[in-house]
This record gives C-alpha cells, sequence and structure tokens, in this order.
C-alpha cells in the first residue's frame, strides 16, 4: 500500500515546483544563509571591521566580548568560510570578509538612515562629509579644494581626518570615510576600491628664506652640502622616506644621521621657521609656504621619479553629492 501524501496546500506537493522545499533546494545554500542572516550579524561584523579588536568593538555594541565573538561566529558560519583572523595584535578581515564588509556596510547605513527618517531623529540639518588623507597631501591642493567646497557649500559640515594609505583604505572599506587622497597600494589591499590619479608628487628640499643655503641664491647645491645641517626627512617605512633615501644613494651618499623623523607637517614647518633646518618633502604641502615665500627651495638635483597620488573611493557606490564636488574641485585643482 503506498503512503498518502499531504496537500501542503493550494494542491502543492513536496515535489510540485513551487513548493517551499523545492524553491530552497533550487535557489541553494546562498538563499538558505540569507534567510538566517539578521541585522546584529551584520551591525557586529561592521563594529570590528571598524574598531579593529573585539574588546573596542564590543565596548560599542555594549556587549560582552564573548557575545561578540559568538555573533562573529554564526556569521562564519552561515557563510560557510572565515571572515576576521584574530590575532593579539587585534583583528583582520579575510578576503572574503573584505569583500563582504562592502554590503554590509551599504546595508547597516541604509537602515540607520531609513530608521532616522521614520523617527525624525538624528537627521543632519546640513550635509557633512567625511574626509581622510594621507599627512603629505594634507596641503596644497587638498586646502584649497576644501576651501573651493567651502565657497560652493558654506553650511555643509566637513571632517578631515589624517593618517598612513593603510588607514585611508581600512576607513574607506568600513565606511568611516566618505573619500581620500593616498596612493594605489598593492592589488589585494585595493579590493573594493577604486583610484583616481590627480598628480604624481615629487620631492622639495626647502628651507627658511634667512637659512645660510638659501642666501647664497639659486647655486646648484649637491646632497653632501646639506648634511652641514639638521635634516627633517619623512618617517621610516613611508613612500616619500624611500624617495629621499634614494635620492642620497643616488649621490653614493648614505642619509646622515642625526636627523628628525615625522610624518607631521605642521611640526616638520614649524621647525623649519625656527631653526637651520632642512626639510627634505614631497612637494605639495609645501607649495602655498613656497607661492607666498615663507619657504625657500633649494637647486638641489632631486630624483625625477614621481609618487602617483589620487582619489580613493569606494568600488560601486556612488559618492554623495557633497563629495562629488570635493572630487570635482581636486579634478579642477590637480
Amino acid at each position: 500500500m503506498q503512503p498518502s501524501v499531504q496537500p501542503t496546500g493550494r494542491g502543492e506537493s513536496p515535489s510540485s515546483p513551487s513548493s517551499p522545499s523545492r524553491r530552497v533546494l533550487e535557489e541553494g545554500p546562498a538563499s538558505a544563509a540569507l534567510s538566517r542572516i539578521r541585522l546584529r550579524h551584520l551591525t557586529c561584523f561592521v563594529a570590528v571591521a571598524q574598531e579593529r579588536t573585539l574588546a573596542r568593538a564590543a565596548a560599542r555594541l555594549h556587549l560582552s566580548q564573548p557575545a561578540v565573538s559568538k555573533t562573529l561566529a554564526e556569521l562564519e558560519d552561515l557563510a560557510g568560510r572565515r571572515l576576521v583572523e584574530r590575532g593579539r595584535g587585534g583583528t583582520q578581515l579575510t578576503p572574503a570578509g573584505e569583500e563582504f564588509l562592502r554590503y554590509a556596510v551599504a546595508v547597516t547605513q541604509a537602515l540607520e538612515s531609513a530608521a532616522a527618517v521614520l523617527t525624525g531623529a538624528a537627521v543632519p540639518i546640513a550635509p557633512a562629509l567625511r574626509l581622510a588623507a594621507l599627512p603629505t597631501v594634507a596641503g596644497g591642493l587638498l586646502v584649497e579644494a576644501i576651501a573651493r567646497l567651502r565657497e560652493r557649500r558654506p553650511h555643509a559640515g566637513i571632517s578631515v581626518g589624517i593618517g598612513d594609505n593603510p588607514e585611508l583604505l581600512s576607513g574607506l572599506k568600513s565606511g568611516e570615510v566618505d573619500v581620500a587622497v593616498g596612493r594605489m597600494a598593492e592589488p589585494a589591499m585595493m579590493q573594493g576600491i577604486s583610484f583616481e590619479l590627480l598628480y604624481a608628487e615629487s620631492l622639495a628640499v626647502v628651507t627658511r628664506p634667512q637659512h645660510p643655503l638659501a642666501i647664497a641664491g639659486d647655486k646648484p647645491l649637491s646632497p653632501q652640502a646639506l648634511t652641514g645641517y639638521p635634516l627633517i626627512v619623512p618617517g621610516a617605512g613611508t613612500a616619500p622616506r624611500h624617495d629621499v633615501e634614494g635620492f642620497f644613494a643616488a649621490h653614493g651618499a648614505a642619509l646622515p644621521p642625526g636627523r628628525t623623523e615625522t610624518q607631521s607637517v605642521s611640526l616638520a614647518r614649524a621647525l623649519t621657521l625656527v631653526s637651520d633646518s632642512v626639510w627634505i618633502t614631497p612637494r605639495h604641502p609645501v607649495q602655498l609656504d613656497l607661492d607666498r615665500r615663507w619657504l625657500r627651495a633649494l637647486n638641489v638635483p632631486v630624483p625625477g621619479r614621481a609618487e602617483p597620488v589620487g582619489i580613493l573611493s569606494r568600488s560601486g557606490a556612488p559618492p554623495s553629492e557633497l563629495a562629488g564636488q570635493l572630487m570635482d574641485a581636486l579634478r579642477e585643482l590637480a
């Protein structure tokens, strides 16, 4: 005797093309995972990506660290792959995590905006732009672009963060930054990020106008002539520092000891203005000072190699109106 088949409603059988069980089988694991992912999973993942440690993410979410770890593990079980690497130094996204973050950020931001509209709370009166830049590009072109944006949008809010290139990329991917001005990175680090060239950055050797080397006029100077004075150079491990080291190596000299190493443009500028220091720096941060004759560029044969600098933004995510206007200003001035 054949077992009877119970109807599933509207004449459907378990093998019917429109039955729920068949639909799940046909749609596959992605649909099954989607049906089980909750907002708490996305919120937790984005917080971990932005805070870069489970402890800080837990504090931000007002949860215990084990609760954050459990939620993250649930999400990874649903994804069927590791999204975050945990270590003593903090957390780091895997390639799969980097890809997932692009969409998780978009979803959480959209929900936050929708909730703000429904409740009438936390809706900004004026738009705001979150901008980030390398220390060596925070002056010059970027200053002029912000000034031009201010003329067009005087009531817009603008926040500017300064960081190294990995920090700029991380901020963009996690949604903490809307647009950045930095450098191209390795392909693995550029996943989900677009780069648009603005200019190629070259080195400049500058002093205060009263410096003994500046008083000598435009007389050509060798790198060896600089070593009799305190030097200010970019911090170790940065692209400009590699260029400075190459500059001395090309003339058969090593970067001398007793130098000041810093990524702070404001500190280097102030030290140059009040002492006989010689500052070797990318040209754009000092261009305004050179134009106004507050600093003087020495006639030194700096290397012809230049570092590309450009606009960094999230791929596939159209910029806000305000971000678009800043990007237009940067293009006009470059």
